[in-house]
């Protein structure tokens, strides 16, 4: 599977390769901040398969976790492009937002950190929850 994608102003552009590695909704808080209320819609890609086409993202990483996600993102429109979870370095976690064609992104295949999950959160009745990240 080959997507491409970029930011809402279109200075910052990537494109990722490989087998999906995941499809999932993370609900936790931190996800929360960053998608603005909603659950992180995520596609784990191999990074090996990433690369910025164009632009270059900042990035931040909380200083006052022991082991903070790198979040990259648009330095001029702000859009959430990536995280990188230092715990797992080969996958780049993409947000299906930023996707060229975001139906590439498929359906979910279960919703996590479903204890963070605030009531205004839906999800289906039939999707796998889990507490924590399964596994």
């Amino acid at each position: 599977m080959k997507v491409t994608g970029g930011c809402y102003c279109g200075k910052v552009r990537y494109e990722a390769e490989g087998e999906p590695l995941m499809r999932g909704l993370c609900h936790c808080r931190e996800c929360q901040y960053y998608s603005g209320g909603a659950a992180n819609v995520a596609l784990a890609m191999p990074s090996a398969g990433f690369r910025y086409t164009s632009g270059e993202p900042k990035g931040f990483s909380r200083d006052d976790l022991e082991n903070p996600v790198t979040r990259e993102f648009c330095p001029d429109c702000g859009t959430s492009l990536v995280s990188r979870p230092p715990a797992v370095p080969d996958i780049v976690i993409v947000k299906a937002g930023t996707l060229d064609n975001p139906a590439d992104y498929g359906k979910p295949d279960f919703a996590f950190y479903c204890a963070d999950r605030q009531a205004f959160q839906y999800l289906p009745d039939d999707m796998p929850t889990f507490d924590q990240f399964p596994g």
